[in-house]
């Protein structure tokens, strides 16, 4: 499984990296719901999403960052409410102007064999 998320981008001839954090600053709540479908299965979702890193440019249109998040555990029925701090790699490609993430390659297990 890898998720993918596109957010607009100001029109500027190149968007420098204090363009991404504003844009990442303002679309926080996207961003929470983009890093919950890794954890979805697990019964979990992500809230205060914010920049850990520097954003790093490989070249004027592509990079990497990570982002910071709760990641919270909920379920009244099993009195679970658990809370904690994580991290995750996201590679981005600026196109026409929107800013398309790429999160982490997660294998998923194939059914097993009878």
């Amino acid at each position: 499984m890898q998720e993918t998320w596109t957010l607009p981008l100001p029109h500027s001839e190149k968007p420098t990296s204090d363009d991404l954090k504003q844009v990442l600053k303002e679309n926080q709540m996207e961003l929470g719901i983009f890093l919950s479908y890794y954890f979805n299965k697990e019964g979990a979702h992500s809230e205060k999403v914010d920049l850990a890193s520097e954003i790093n440019f490989k070249d004027e249109i592509s990079g990497d960052f990570e982002l910071e998040f709760d990641l919270i555990h909920y379920n009244a029925c099993l009195a679970i409410h658990d809370q904690k701090l994580d991290q995750m790699k996201i590679t981005f490609e600026i196109e026409n102007y929107k800013l398309n993430l790429k999160g982490p390659y997660w294998p998923e297990r194939e059914m097993d064999e009878i």
